[in-house]
């Protein structure tokens, strides 16, 4: 099973009144960027920017500082600086308030409110950690990466880049059904995003492969009529099935060459496909793409 969870430890934050404000916020943000989260417990807004906001915070390994402060309890400051809704986060650096946002905004807008106050804040611990499952991805050892992307999506279960790369990791498993289930958990509003369309593809091709049959057979039939174009179609698709990506792109460059409107146009609509799959950056995918536009404009 690559299926793993793990659970992170949950943040601490300071709470704040009315009678601690002068020095948990103003005193302090002579020293660093305070931000102050005015909050309340009914507020379900608030509730959903809370750990996103902590996890913001926290990866900026003590760069800012952040409070809240519950608007029940405590109006009179929110009154003060005219916050009428809730979630509210202020900024406070040198003594003032210097920038704010209102509310339940995406983890990147938050980073990017924190970055003009303190600059850039490098990569965050879940691009670290994609990195390093990558990396394990490149050394063969599947089992290693699955922890990692696991361990991404027990903190983020819709994280779109984690749910592509397990599902292709089941396919290197010949698991598919393993590989459709993981894309399934991809949010709706994230289909398109590179990795969700890349895994998608994947699956397809793998689907595709499923039905052309063995390449024994194909390369018998292309190697007794090369001006087979659909056993060399084929051929390309059972290749790629089994990781042959260069002999499967040079398969189908090959029919287009012949016959560019084969099957209307089935060579370069496959080929297309194939670099979703592999990604737009893959070497492979580079190389075919120049290939395909020589040919299309030769």
């Amino acid at each position: 099973m690559l299926e793993q969870t793990t659970t992170a430890p949950p943040s601490a934050v300071k709470d704040v009144t009315t009678a601690t404000f002068t020095q948990d916020v103003i005193s302090d943000s002579m020293r660093q960027p305070v931000l102050v989260d005015f909050w309340a417990p009914w507020c379900g807004p608030c509730k959903q920017l809370a750990p996103v906001l902590e996890k913001v915070v926290d990866s900026t390994q003590g760069k800012v500082k952040l409070v809240k402060m519950n608007i029940d309890d405590h109006p009179q400051v929110a009154g003060q600086l005219g916050i009428q809704s809730i979630p509210a986060v202020i900024a406070f650096q040198r003594g003032q308030p210097v920038d704010g946002f209102m509310g339940a905004v995406p983890e990147a807008q938050i980073r990017g409110f924190i970055e003009r106050l303190v600059g850039p804040l490098g990569p965050t611990a879940t691009e670290e950690l994609l990195a390093e499952a990558e990396a394990l991805v490149a050394n063969g050892d599947a089992a290693g990466a699955a922890q990692v992307y696991a361990e991404i999506l027990a903190d983020d279960p819709e994280n779109a880049d984690a749910i592509g790369a397990m599902a292709k990791l089941h396919l290197d498993l010949e698991d598919l059904e393993g590989a459709r289930r993981f894309l399934a958990m991809a949010p709706e509003d994230k289909a398109d995003h590179p990795a969700i369309a890349s895994a998608r593809s994947a699956i397809e091709l793998a689907e595709q492969a499923a039905e052309v049959g063995s390449t024994g057979e194909l390369e018998a039939k292309v190697a007794a009529d090369p001006n087979d174009l659909q056993a060399r179609f084929d051929l390309a698709l059972a290749l790629a099935a089994k990781g042959q990506r260069e002999a499967a792109l040079d398969h189908l460059l090959a029919i287009f060459k012949a016959d560019r409107s084969w099957n209307e146009g089935a060579a370069r609509k496959q080929l297309v496909q194939m670099f979703e799959a592999w990604g737009p950056m893959d070497p492979l995918s580079v190389t075919g793409r120049r290939k395909l536009s020589s040919l299309m404009f030769s």
